[in-house]
């Protein structure tokens, strides 16, 4: 799903989820392990971390979302808490981290159908809430494919997210309780 190059290939979707500390020190075969160890729960598992979606039977877009516990990076960033007092152990939050398009399927609307997907998926799994993180360019400018990994603000609002709070210029929190 992540290709043999690029920004996708080289996480693993694996740095919002380990945090920078543990993701810097680890290769990309390492990261792929923990990948595989997470997607391995199987498909009725409470979290399964990630959905893939499928153009023509062919894996084409990857987002993963799963409670917001399980993304150590966030713990310790000012997104998603900047002038937010929320405990930071509630596992009933979900988060939608980051997406993955492959090439030849891109600018397609795919990440519009994975944020609803992400949205569903954890509704249906029990989350409270569901929060997204997504890049806003600044004006006139356009985002590079390796920083619109954490989604835009469209795909998310088209899916019932709205925005609660701006904790750095370029980054916005979306979320919706269910």
């Amino acid at each position: 799903m992540f290709g043999t190059r690029g920004g996708a290939h080289h996480c693993q979707c694996q740095r919002i989820r380990l945090g920078d500390g543990a993701w810097w020190h680890l290769s990309v075969e390492e990261r792929t392990h923990h990948l595989r160890d997470q997607l391995d729960a199987g498909p009725d598992a409470p979290t399964s971390g990630a959905l893939v979606g499928y153009v023509d039977g062919e894996p084409a877009g990857w987002v993963a979302v799963a409670p917001r516990t399980e993304f150590v990076r966030y713990r310790g960033s000012q997104v998603p808490w900047a002038g937010r007092h929320e405990d930071k152990d509630d596992d009933g939050v979900w988060a939608v981290t980051c997406f993955a398009i492959r090439a030849g399927y891109r600018k397609q609307g795919l990440m519009y159908d994975l944020a609803a997907a992400a949205v569903e998926h954890a509704r249906e799994r029990g989350a409270q809430a569901v929060e997204g993180y997504p890049i806003v360019p600044d004006p006139g400018r356009e985002i590079s494919w390796g920083e619109v990994n954490v989604g835009t603000a469209g795909p998310f609002e088209a899916a019932g997210l709205t925005e609660v709070s701006r904790p750095t210029k370029r980054r916005r929190v979306l979320r919706l309780d269910f």
